[in-house]
């Protein structure tokens, strides 16, 4: 965790400068991207989600508590503004995997067994709240960062994840044989889930 030097005014709570808190954006930023394309599944829907949350963090920033988990916030304010959008939304644009590969900038040259498409599908076939841990945990955060993002208890994280991990393994091993993964239709986006 960061350590903050807060600006203090007459009568009013530490805040942090408006150059500290664009600094911590900026540093949390690729983290904020990855989780929201993995709780999503759309390149471009994720990265409009992260550009709003620092956007709604920014217009509340003098709400952010010195001292507490500013990383923790910031992905609390991206995750309810999915979901929210979720709510308002009947569902996502599914994932088009032919449009994906026109838009490509060079062909992958190595095959190594794992095509990302198929980890993609996997994860869109786990259960929001599985794919939510495991996408908050390869963003780098720690259980009790996430439990404290997901508002729940550090086991049901751990057990989340476990559960988690275990089925995206099932996952990709059923789709190897090319038949799987990369000929099934995507599983249900995260407006389906609910």
């Amino acid at each position: 965790m960061t350590s903050f030097q807060p600006e203090h005014r007459d009568g009013a709570e530490a805040t942090l400068s408006k150059e500290q808190f664009k600094r911590e954006v900026m540093a949390i930023l690729p983290q904020l991207r990855a989780f929201a394309r993995g709780i999503c599944g759309n390149r471009d829907l994720a990265d409009d989600l992260a550009q709003e949350a620092m956007m709604r963090a920014w217009a509340s920033r003098h709400t952010f508590k010195v001292g507490t988990n500013f990383k923790a916030w910031m992905f609390i304010i991206l995750r309810n503004r999915c979901y929210s959008m979720a709510k308002k939304n009947s569902r996502f644009v599914a994932w088009d995997p032919e449009a994906a590969e026109r838009i490509l900038v060079a062909p992958s040259t190595q095959h190594v067994g794992l095509d990302l498409m198929d980890v993609q599908r996997a994860l869109e076939k786990l259960p929001t709240e599985q794919r939510e841990m495991l996408m908050l945990v390869a963003a780098d955060m720690s259980y009790e960062e996430v439990a404290q993002i997901a508002g729940c208890a550090i086991g049901t994280v751990k057990s989340r994840i476990a559960r988690g991990r275990v089925a995206l393994k099932r996952l990709l091993e059923e789709g190897g044989d090319g038949e799987g993964l990369s000929a099934a239709k995507p599983g249900r986006s995260l407006a389906g889930d609910r």
